[in-house]
């Protein structure tokens, strides 16, 4: 490990360049959805591409059927140290409404808002100005060291906002380059302005679609109804079924791989989230509706769900039609945890669905993907060395944090390369990602800097 005051101090002393870097960088519209923008998204890139070679990294653009990837290689100064693939994305949201910003979008400026100095513009906070907080933070490194603390291979992806089309078959086509240790991702956010977050878990999700079919043709209800089944009856009953009077969830095996939360680890979340009441009264409701006896932090966080996100059936439109379907469709997600097999459930919610039909009934499925949760040791060696690093830098120490949605790169990076990622960002809840008026926070820049300084510097041999 080196003496980090000098490093800390030279990131400090080039906030102002750094700054600049960032504005170059967001002044490119790097709209990877919208093919009119295909040359700024290989500008960005190449931009990128150069500024790694400047700072002694191997850099090079790599074309895609898509938009082209940054992969950039350092070796570092210690053979013991680990070898580390850091990853952030350079494209951006389209900006429409264009007439809903304050600012132009692809004019970066140092604003303030709500007695707070930030970075406004398209890109800041989602995902440019994160990455650029780990760039930063290797130069300020090399300034003073000459070197790095360990291997650092970073990739830089350019269709993140559309969909990632080109990354898997790009990390399947160069796992044996891109492989590392362990990878570091920069796509996520603080626990509130001064308590730094890591993320030790992220919900997978599987998603179904089921429609029941009953008679041949839909059927006037006075003529059929009492005798018929009726498709929307027999869906809704199997609905009901999925969940007990306690808000488990009752397909069978449905928990088999769910792992309980340590109580340290909930004791920590109680003492720095809202309350139930708070978080559930900020969209009008007052009570936990999921399993008896678990916060709401818990039930978001680290526990397994089945949830109903449509069901069509019938006469949907204006007035009223007495018609008996003769089928019947719900479109039904599960956020999975810990080592539950999406693809085993799948096969258990649809004989949940077969084993409660009535005769002459049928049920059809429509598969919307599949990709299981994903928890990190919260005693790693890994996760201990970044919380102590952000807790040295930021006012309240770090929270471990658990993920209710999912971040696909982090399974991609399982899947493909059989590495776990850490997960830390600087942003915050109101930067307004994918909307009007994106800002970054100025502190979220410049101390993002200085957490991955600490947090390289822990990872090199004492």
């Amino acid at each position: 490990m080196s003496d980090i005051k000098p490093i800390l101090n030279a990131a400090d002393a080039n906030l102002d360049t750094s700054l600049e870097k960032l504005f170059d960088l967001v002044r490119i519209p790097s709209i990877s959805t919208d093919p009119k923008y295909n040359d700024d998204c290989q500008k960005t890139a190449q931009y990128l591409s150069d500024y790694l070679n400047e700072l002694g990294f191997d850099a090079s653009v790599r074309q895609t059927t898509g938009h082209p990837m940054v992969v950039g290689h350092h070796e570092g100064a210690h053979k013991d140290a680990p070898h580390v693939l850091f990853y952030g994305h350079y494209d951006v949201q389209p900006v429409d409404p264009l007439e809903l910003w304050d600012y132009a979008p692809f004019e970066p400026q140092i604003m303030e808002r709500n007695g707070r100095k930030v970075i406004a513009g398209r890109g800041t906070s989602d995902d440019k100005g994160q990455l650029m907080t780990f760039v930063e933070a290797c130069r300020a490194y090399k300034q003073i060291n000459r070197s790095l603390p360990c291997k650092i291979t970073i990739l830089f992806e350019g269709e993140e906002e559309s969909g990632s089309p080109s990354l898997q078959p790009f990390l399947e086509a160069n796992k044996d380059e891109l492989k590392a240790d362990f990878a570091l991702v920069c796509d996520t956010s603080m626990f509130d302005p001064e308590t730094p977050a890591i993320p030790t878990s992220l919900r997978g999700l599987l998603g179904e679609e089921v429609t029941i079919h009953a008679a041949s043709r839909d059927l006037h209800s006075g003529l059929y109804g009492g005798a018929a089944a009726n498709p929307i009856t027999i869906l809704s009953r199997i609905i009901a079924d999925l969940h007990d009077d306690e808000g488990r969830i009752t397909i069978d095996g449905f928990y088999e791989g769910v792992h309980e939360t340590p109580d340290h680890i909930k004791d920590m979340w109680k003492a720095v989230g809202k309350t139930d009441q708070e978080f559930l009264g900020e969209v009008g409701l007052s009570e936990n509706f999921g399993e008896t006896g678990r916060s709401a932090q818990e039930l978001t966080w680290a526990r397994p769900t089945t949830e109903i996100n449509g069901i069509i059936g019938g006469y949907t439109d204006a007035g009223f039609k007495t018609v008996i379907p003769a089928l019947a469709s719900a479109k039904i997600s599960f956020r999975l945890v810990g080592d539950q097999d999406a693809d085993a459930l799948r096969i258990s919610f649809r004989k949940f669905v077969t084993d409660r039909l009535p005769k002459d009934c049928t049920a059809s499925f429509q598969e919307h993907g599949a990709s299981g949760g994903i928890q990190l040791s919260f005693d790693s060696p890994l996760i201990q060395k970044a919380t102590k690093a952000l807790s040295d830098e930021w006012p309240k120490p770090t929270v471990l944090v658990g993920m209710g949605g999912s971040i696909p790169i982090v399974g991609d990076f399982q899947t493909f390369l059989g590495m776990d990622s850490l997960l830390v960002g600087f942003g915050l809840a109101d930067d307004q990602l994918h909307s009007p008026n994106e800002k970054y926070e100025l502190t979220s820049f410049h101390k993002g800097i200085r957490s991955w300084i600490r947090i390289l510097n822990e990872l090199a041999p004492e």
